[in-house]
């Protein structure tokens, strides 16, 4: 660990440093989640980006309510045994607010619903559906718990453009992850909504909580051993006290380098950047995954 990525979890360096959320477009958004009955990512998780993302009208959106059944150590979701019911309407009123805020690429998550029979998934399902039906043309990326077998199938038949799941770390740190989450399952999750669909997969990585390169160049080939076409690695923030901290804070150069191994194993997309998270810059990271695989189709690098 050399000085430059060896910074204390501290004071956070400047390339961490984020605007607070402000301005008439943030208001509009929190009025519209209000309005709906909605949750979100990025209110939900402390997302760093909400400031961005919010200013410019684009939320990822999380359903399934707001009390997740796992108790991964570095998230800030609420936790418990059970969630609160799924509200009936909520595909629905989803829906309405993809097209209010007049959305061409939808993202959306949810908390792990260990208490439902199918963990939630038919529900998810609906969710994608329902954005179909009232905005036709709407791109669907979702980003599901780690589901397999007919809760990867109720997914595959909603048709979503995009279905990500995160590996979250790197296989020796897993054990920051809820006990009933580890790579290996994560690995089946994308092997099967990848034989199962025709959504391109995602997933994602947190650094700066002690992996090595060789690790990560070890989950970036385990990922592709699964024909997983898009990569997002982005440094892991501690969001409260309760969460564990933070090992190092890696400069914006090393995510550079990390992005060229990435691209070096093959995916087709690859976003690697300190603030960057699972839904970041979403559509425009589908898009350049899609132009690879048409270059490629086409006998044509992208």
């Amino acid at each position: 660990m050399n000085e430059e990525n060896s910074r204390a979890a501290g004071r956070k360096p400047a390339w961490l440093r984020v605007a607070v959320p402000s301005g008439e477009r943030w208001r509009s958004m929190s009025n519209l989640l209000s309005r709906h009955g909605l949750h979100t990512v990025c209110d939900e998780a402390a997302c760093p980006n909400k400031a961005e993302c919010w200013g410019c009208g684009t939320a990822t959106f999380m359903v399934l309510g707001d009390v997740c059944t796992r108790g991964c150590r570095f998230c800030a979701v609420a936790t418990g045994a059970t969630g609160t019911p799924p509200r009936a309407e909520e595909p629905h009123e989803l829906a309405l607010a993809v097209k209010e805020l007049g959305l061409r690429y939808a993202v959306i998550t949810s908390v792990d619903r260990d208490d439902l029979a199918d963990r939630g998934a038919s529900h998810f399902a609906a969710c994608v559906r329902a954005i179909q039906a009232e905005v036709p043309g709407v791109m669907v990326e979702v980003l599901i718990p780690d589901y397999r077998g007919p809760e990867i199938e109720a997914i595959a038949a909603s048709s979503p453009n995009v279905i990500a799941h995160n590996v979250e770390t790197v296989r020796r740190l897993q054990s920051i992850r809820d006990a009933r989450a580890t790579f290996d399952l994560s690995l089946l999750t994308l092997s099967q909504a990848k034989l199962r669909s025709g959504a391109m997969t995602k997933s994602s990585l947190m650094l700066g909580l002690g992996e090595s390169e060789a690790e990560v160049l070890d989950a970036m080939r385990a990922l592709r051993s699964v024909d997983c076409d898009m990569l997002v690695m982005g440094q892991y923030l501690r969001p409260t006290t309760r969460q564990i901290p933070v090992v190092e804070y890696i400069s914006p150069e090393r995510f550079d380098q990390y992005a060229d191994m990435a691209r070096a194993c093959g995916f087709k997309s690859v976003v690697s950047a300190p603030l960057a998270r699972t839904s970041y810059h979403a559509m425009e990271g589908r898009a350049a995954a899609h132009a690879h695989h048409a270059g490629r189709e086409s006998g044509v690098e992208s």
